[in-house]
């Protein structure tokens, strides 16, 4: 009998231990890596620096004057792109998409999500943060003077994109959202992260997001509400008819995510719902060296943006930026 005890007591701690190395683990993964960004955007553009608030953190960001601003908007207000990073990048990793968008006459407004680059760390980042910092981003710019807050847009790279079709969900209005390299499916950013440092996907891919969910206190019904086909199935699609206009770009050459989401993800929507581009470059951010990238990015930005008829909706929400350099 004191054999048995014996051994269940040393079932149970060896358990509570792998639970506490679970868990550590769980922990440190949902914790990014915090990369530093140059002190000035290496542009040919004039430029300024923002501060801005999301969930009481403060976020940092550029914001990317254009080359020859569009004047023949209304009171000569200029149209505006929002470029938001992924997990584990910054704003400085993203300054790749900025020349193509100024020489357009967009003005770019990039900015480090929470626990990234410059700004506020959190204890518990996840794919909602993203979706808030960006819906914080829009409505910053929406109120920043000669920003015309009717003709914004969204180009998300990663989990940047990702957080910008969960925004369509949170209510908020911009005329398209561009997405690059994004995952589809929660499941696959698990498992590629796992793969990327050599870690077993059973059982971790199961129990980790566990623990992502119960540290960011994310609900199980919030969870299933941040599905892709379903935002997109509710929001995407033609001005015209009060949706906004989509574009997923994906790399066959990515190696972290696959490009095969987009294209199951292609075949589950109604035809039309989505604009796609596939390109061939290697990589997971690499997708704008390929010609066809900008080739399709810029006639899309200018008819859904530029080009859009007018609409009403009601702009901003008390956020404030402060303008620190120029």
């Amino acid at each position: 009998m004191g054999a048995v005890l014996w051994l269940l007591a040393s079932l149970l701690i060896i358990v509570a231990l792998l639970a506490a190395l679970v868990w550590q683990m769980g922990a440190r993964s949902q914790n990014p890596r915090k990369l530093a960004n140059a002190d000035e955007p290496d542009v040919d553009t004039q430029w300024q620096s923002l501060s801005f608030m999301s969930n009481g953190s403060k976020l940092e960001g550029w914001l990317l004057h254009p080359a020859a601003p569009n004047t023949d908007l209304k009171n000569g207000q200029i149209p505006l792109i929002v470029v938001a990073h992924g997990w584990g990048s910054n704003r400085t990793r993203v300054l790749r998409y900025t020349r193509p968008l100024y020489e357009a006459g967009f003005a770019v407004f990039m900015y480090d999500a929470r626990s990234h680059g410059n700004s506020d760390s959190i204890s518990a980042p996840s794919a909602l943060m993203f979706r808030d910092d960006v819906r914080a981003a829009i409505e910053t710019a929406k109120q920043l003077p000669g920003i015309d807050p009717d003709r914004i847009a969204v180009l998300g790279h990663s989990l940047g994109g990702f957080g910008a079709l969960l925004a369509l969900d949170q209510g908020v209005q911009v005329r398209a959202v561009v997405t690059d390299s994004m995952p589809v499916r929660f499941e696959t950013m698990m498992k590629s992260e796992l793969r990327r440092k050599k870690l077993p996907l059973f059982p971790l891919a199961y129990l980790i997001p566990m623990i992502w969910l119960i540290r960011a206190r994310i609900s199980r019904a919030e969870f299933r509400e941040a599905s892709i086909p379903l935002v997109l199935s509710r929001h995407a699609g033609s001005s015209e008819e009060g949706r906004t206009p989509v574009m997923m770009i994906h790399s066959n050459g990515d190696d972290f995510i696959s490009a095969e989401d987009l294209r199951e993800l292609k075949e589950q929507l109604p035809k039309g719902m989505i604009d796609t581009l596939f390109v061939s470059t290697k990589g997971h951010s690499t997708s704008e060296q390929e010609p066809a990238f900008w080739e399709k990015v810029i006639p899309f930005l200018q008819e859904k943006v530029v080009n859009a008829s007018p609409k009403k909706e009601a702009c901003g929400t008390g956020l404030q930026a402060t303008r620190e350099n120029i």
